[in-house]
């Protein structure tokens, strides 16, 4: 073992931070090797122990094994995804089958199982205290779902399925990222830039600097959200929104090395098998088992409900931009564009009235103030961490009482070498065993960068995003819970959204926005005329977008209930999908399968994008709480939601914490409501 490798060493660095100026790619190799040993030694023990099973020298000696391995991949993989390489691109695809292998080979251990299964089937008698009963029974569950109990033939054909399904999406990642990485409109004249406004030109420049682009008058525009939909809402020029539109579409589609059709075949043959071997019909029917939802059908009957409103509101919203557009062919790659028109004929608003008055740095405070007043927490500044980007910025948080919470960093911009989207991660995860461990976790945006010396400004649903992800952030700082398994964001998958989309809500309060809404040249606060446009426009498209993001999650469900996924033609699939639901025209999906990472880069999320919905019908009736209580920061409901909610992790079934939390069980009414639905 090389005594020099920083990624083997204790570090000495202020939160203990990964020690990212001495990280080189080529020292990731030997610790994954040094890291497998390791923990796969202490597996061993523990299987293999000569005392009779107990919760301590079993449940709880797994939750203590695996440090160096948790800390290596947890480096490497915020790495691969905020800012890759090739030399990291090459060792994830050799990495990604060898990890998936190991961790089959964890569950698939069968006097391990043993030990799990003899301490389960005894539960009773072992007098736990709540929680202890609750990771004991979330990891026995967890070695079932990953193939326990099946037998030796089945054992070893699901360990080799699970491994190649590693391979098979980091192959899907990274081709998505070649698409987008690749793709770049360079735009120079007067005529290609008709339409964009100051912001948006500003933004296009600083990409092409950014991209090399040296010419005079270079403007980029990638497809990137932060800057592809600025383009499309301002730009006058129909033909390159097409061509943008369709590049956009096509990510994943492309002739060539990252076309994504047969990678896509073979993880859903791959998943069919897996869930078949455990007994399930198709996919769906095991992915949903473990969830809130519990099957397919729960969760299309909740889709179907807001489809109908959804698309009829849509429907009227297309025959809005037909009348002002005045074209009887109005396409996808018209919609934004004719949107921001009819926003300003009813509301008198238009997206560059509004962009001044949302800084990055304002909301950034914004969000802190509203944490802080909601569970006491405060952020600081910290300059002297170590940082894996220039851009990166940390903030250490501590309680009311002065004591250390963990570090939030903040990684909110876009760059060729990060996946697109918006996510939360960590570095470290929080646990509170032998000692108190407090966590790193960071959040990734895909922001277009303001020149030097000039403030970064966000779109509407820019500023949402960033209130969306520190939601998660704060349900990760903020755990309280003593095991890892069920500690901050693991719970289940439609659970997880709740805390972050609730936390929204307080981004558009009147009370927000006169504080932190502050004009970028005038200092001045956004005026009250012009926020009660934007509040009274909150509804205002929302056929469109439920309907675009409803259809992803629809097909997404059919998807993953076939059971005869190396006869689909993925395009004629999705067309076929649409029209059954009566797609209405000119809207798109949200995702398009061939780079729809949610559903191809993991099974976190596969026959499971609705859980944003579900979540949504929780953060609206949970909100309510507040406006009920006549205050947006009342301290009653703010204790509930801290003690059941962004502490509690996966401490109870969901359903109940949330119960606990609202005092009764949710309806789906506020959620209309919210969307002006109802």
């Amino acid at each position: 073992m090389n005594a020099n490798n920083p990624l083997l060493q204790t570090w000495q660095t202020p939160f203990g931070m990964p020690p990212f100026e001495r990280i080189q790619a080529n020292n990731f190799p030997e610790a994954f090797e040094a890291a497998l040993t390791e923990h796969q030694n202490e597996l061993t023990l523990i299987a293999n122990a000569p005392q009779a099973p107990s919760f301590d020298n079993t449940v709880l000696a797994l939750e203590s094994s695996g440090k160096l391995l948790d800390q290596t991949a947890s480096v490497f993989f915020n790495l691969s995804a905020s800012h890759t390489s090739p030399e990291i691109q090459a060792i994830e695809r050799e990495m990604a089958p060898r990890l998936a292998a190991h961790h089959a080979a964890l569950f698939l251990n069968e006097a391990l199982f043993q030990r799990i299964d003899s301490l389960h089937q005894n539960k009773a008698t072992l007098r736990l205290d709540p929680e202890s009963l609750r990771v004991l029974e979330r990891y026995h569950l967890d070695f079932v779902r990953a193939g326990a109990k099946l037998h030796a033939h089945e054992r070893q054909i699901f360990a080799k399925n699970t491994e190649r399904l590693a391979t098979c999406f980091t192959q899907f990642s990274q081709n998505v990222l070649a698409d987008e990485s690749a793709y770049c409109m360079v735009l120079h004249s007067e005529d290609d830039l008709q339409g964009l406004p100051d912001f948006v030109r500003a933004a296009a420049k600083q990409l092409a600097l950014e991209r090399g682009l040296t010419q005079d008058n270079a403007h980029a525009i990638t497809l990137s959200r932060s800057s592809l939909t600025p383009f499309m809402t301002f730009s006058q020029r129909r033909d390159l929104r097409q061509q943008l539109w369709q590049a956009w579409c096509a990510r994943g589609e492309n002739p060539g090395p990252h076309h994504n059709h047969p990678v896509m075949h073979e993880i859903l043959q791959l998943r069919l098998a897996q869930a078949q071997l455990l007994g399930y019909k198709d996919f769906a029917e095991y992915a949903l088992a473990d969830t809130m939802a519990k099957s397919p059908k729960a969760a299309r009957d909740l889709l179907l409900r807001v489809w109908q409103p959804a698309r009829a509101r849509a429907l009227q919203e297309r025959e809005d931009l037909v009348k002002l557009s005045g074209l009887s062919d109005l396409q996808a790659w018209d919609w934004h564009y004719w949107t921001e028109r009819v926003r300003k004929e009813k509301f008198d608003l238009d997206e560059a009235q509004i962009k001044p008055y949302l800084q990055l740095s304002n909301l950034t405070q914004a969000m802190f103030y509203v944490a802080e007043r909601l569970f006491g927490v405060r952020f600081k500044e910290v300059k002297d961490i170590a940082r894996y980007h220039a851009s990166v910025t940390g903030w250490e948080v501590s309680n009311a009482q002065g004591q250390h919470v963990g570090l939030f960093l903040s990684d909110n911009f876009a760059r060729s070498s990060k996946r697109s989207g918006a996510w939360m991660s960590t570095y470290r995860d929080p646990s509170n065993m032998a000692q108190s461990v407090r966590p790193i976790v960071v959040n990734n945006n895909n922001f277009s960068q303001a020149p030097v010396g000039q403030p970064t400004l966000l779109s509407l649903d820019d500023a949402r995003t960033l209130f969306h992800e520190f939601g998660h952030g704060l349900h990760g700082l903020l755990s309280t819970v003593r095991f890892p398994r069920l500690a901050g964001t693991s719970v289940l998958r439609d659970f997880v959204e709740f805390p972050s989309q609730v936390f929204e809500n307080w981004l558009m309060q009147p009370e927000i926005l006169q504080r932190f809404a502050l004009h970028a040249q005038t200092g001045q606060p956004m005026p009250l005329a012009l926020m009660q446009r934007i509040l009274k426009a909150q509804t205002f498209n929302q056929g469109f977008s439920t309907v675009e993001y409803v259809s992803s999650a629809l097909v997404d469900l059919a998807l993953h209930e076939n059971t005869s996924p190396d006869e689909l033609d993925f395009t004629e699939f999705e067309a076929r999908i649409l029209k059954s639901i009566q797609m209405p025209p000119a809207v798109g999906m949200r995702h398009r399968l061939p780079h729809f990472s949610h559903l191809f880069s993991s099974n976190g999320y596969a026959a499971a994008y609705y859980v944003y919905m579900w979540a949504e019908v929780l953060d609206a009736d949970g909100f309510d709480a507040f406006l009920e209580a006549g205050d947006i920061f009342a301290p009653e409901p703010a204790q509930r939601l801290y003690e059941h909610i962004y502490s509690a992790g996966n401490r109870q079934e969901p359903m109940l914490a949330y119960q606990a939390f609202r005092g009764r069980l949710p309806t789906v009414t506020p959620l209309l409501t919210k969307r002006g639905l109802a």
